[in-house]
């Protein structure tokens, strides 16, 4: 569609703009979904570990060591999708402050060499308890931003109404939850009381999530028509409406159900099972919110 010549240069000025297809894919969804865990069992070892002490004195060996490998996943498919994946090291030697990737690349970075040195001091028992519990209230502080920067980067993205920072700041801290809580469940970590505290934690965090997610749902096109134009991949058996529900369902409704019915009846085999679907539900439902915006032109 051509708007309208220039005589001068008898340049033409196009509105045609090729959509470039789906940038961040499935790789930016594994991204997030191994940064939840690799923070989560983080920010839920630290609680459990000041509230119940030696009654989860394992958590000492399992948080950094799953905390590290989901870490690395996360920071393996970062560099996997970037385009020029071997000037990486730039970030670290030309540095620009001002950008969320590089406060972020350091954050994590350094986040995860607290984790690795709580992993292997303590395995191979070279820090002492005082040590462990300075490196672990660091890796604490750093667990918070570095499971919420990439909402901000994703809230730069100014032209993707549905990233709205403040929302996805509040999903990116229960995805953590969520992720902690279950991983710990599906380990077996602590007795009744323990489980019973990280069942509720996974409930009332995978509740929440799916309140906000049913709030841009059903009342985000209110706020911009582009969010509305994205909600209807979703609605009225659009191209993603079956994947969101499938999320929703396994990520949410499920997980939240099975909790309060195995916390009644005591049936805590189904916690496991929570769990389970809780993090495959998390996986497809940052996957759809993720791929849908990307499916509008921007002209």
């Amino acid at each position: 569609m051509v708007e309208h010549t220039t005589a001068a240069t008898n340049a033409i000025v196009t509105l045609d703009v090729a959509l470039p297809g789906i940038i961040w894919g499935w790789m930016i969804t594994l991204n997030m979904w191994a940064k939840s865990i690799g923070t989560g069992v983080v920010l839920i070892g630290v609680y459990l570990l000041k509230k119940y002490g030696d009654r989860v004195a394992s958590i000492k060996t399992l948080m950094p060591v799953v905390s590290f490998i989901f870490l690395n996943i996360f920071l393996l498919f970062t560099l996997l999708d970037l385009h020029q994946p071997l000037r990486m090291w730039h970030i670290f030697f030309y540095p620009h402050w001002t950008s969320a990737i590089t406060v972020g690349a350091w954050l994590a970075t350094i986040f995860t060499g607290i984790i690795f040195v709580m992993a292997a001091g303590h395995i191979m028992k070279k820090i002492t308890d005082e040590q462990y519990n300075k490196l672990m209230w660091a890796a604490f502080i750093f667990a918070i931003p570095v499971t919420l920067y990439t909402a901000t980067i994703m809230g730069e993205a100014s032209a993707r109404e549905l990233w709205q920072t403040p929302t996805e700041l509040v999903q990116m801290a229960l995805a953590a939850f969520i992720g902690g809580s279950a991983t710990y469940l599906i380990l077996g970590v602590g007795d009744k009381n323990i489980k019973r505290d990280l069942a509720i934690v996974l409930a009332v965090s995978a509740a929440l999530s799916f309140i906000i997610y049913m709030g841009e749902y059903y009342f985000g096109a209110m706020k911009a028509e582009e969010v509305a134009a994205t909600i209807a991949f979703v609605k009225d058996g659009g191209e993603y409406h079956t994947m969101f529900w499938v999320g929703q369902t396994l990520g949410y409704i499920l997980p939240v159900a099975f909790v309060i019915f195995a916390l009644r009846s005591g049936a805590n085999s189904l916690l496991s099972l929570a769990s389970v679907l809780a993090l495959t539900g998390l996986w497809i439902a940052k996957h759809v919110w993720l791929v849908i915006p990307q499916l509008l032109n921007l002209s």
